[in-house]
């Protein structure tokens, strides 16, 4: 059964789609059955995967509004992982579903039965604590958060993690943190590197040991319609999202041979 993973973080520019695209496709890379839904109205992660969100037949926005089952949705990647994709229609689904009951469960139910045909399903979040977001937490079995080493990115943590909280109690018991991604990262930079290590003091082995830097060719992919694994897999960038996928599944081969207690949060950052 696949496990749900939300990539998420209010803050924009942290490399959340960036994280998104890659991690599926170095997860298919392995290989693994992995379905990417973007769920972000900017449809950034459906370009970055080679698929064209102005000529799209059915997307995201048609599942959350159940005018389409999720696999009308579902397109191949050239890359071996499956997408639904994504593109401003969903600003407009966001409107209509504001009223409507259960309206936090769309995502939820659309996906269930999905979960027997992938190992992973990754879902990429919108650069905000909105219905959508919390659509994709409340069909998530964890969140996974790339954040950028700097001093506001702690309080934006803070405030993920409070939604996060208050989703639990309210939503989806069993939400979990699967870890913390330092993105964009520059060893020379002296923030960066106390933040960092902030960041390890307070969730210790939740953050990835993976860094992902700043890397130009990692840049460069989403251009040319294709994660950085098939874009320049030799490349810093993909050599790091290769060994995120790696920290991934061994984190879940973990949790299927040793039962977890989900029911813990780390401390939220200080």
């Amino acid at each position: 059964m696949a496990r749900i993973i939300a990539v998420a973080n209010q803050k924009g520019g942290v490399g959340k789609t960036t994280t998104a695209v890659n991690l599926a496709a170095a997860l298919a890379a392995t290989p693994k059955r992995v379905l990417l839904v973007d769920l972000d109205a900017q449809g950034n992660a459906t370009m970055g995967s080679g698929v064209d969100k102005h000529a799209l037949q059915a997307s995201t926005c048609d599942v959350l509004l159940e005018e389409q089952h999720a696999d009308a949705a579902i397109v191949k990647s050239a890359e071996g992982f499956d997408l639904m994709p994504g593109n401003t229609d969903l600003t407009a689904a966001e409107i209509e579903l504001m009223d409507e009951a259960g309206r936090e469960q769309r995502l939820k139910r659309a996906l269930d039965p999905l979960r027997e045909r992938y190992d992973f399903i990754i879902v990429d979040c919108p650069p905000a604590l909105s219905l959508l977001t919390l659509n994709a937490l409340t069909a998530a079995d964890s969140v996974l958060v790339p954040m950028q080493c700097e001093y506001y990115a702690l309080e934006g943590l803070t405030a993920l993690l409070q939604t996060i909280d208050a989703l639990k109690a309210k939503l989806n018991p069993a939400l979990e943190i699967e870890g913390v991604l330092r993105t964009m990262f520059d060893v020379r930079n002296n923030l960066a590197n106390a933040v960092s290590a902030e960041l390890t003091q307070h969730f210790g082995d939740k953050v990835f040991r993976t860094i992902v830097p700043r890397n130009v060719r990692l840049a460069e992919a989403p251009s040319h319609g294709q994660s950085i694994v098939g874009y320049d897999k030799g490349s810093r960038g993909a050599i790091a999202y290769l060994g995120l996928a790696g920290e991934v599944l061994r984190r879940q081969r973990e949790r299927e041979s040793t039962p977890q207690d989900k029911s813990n949060i780390p401390e939220k950052a200080a």
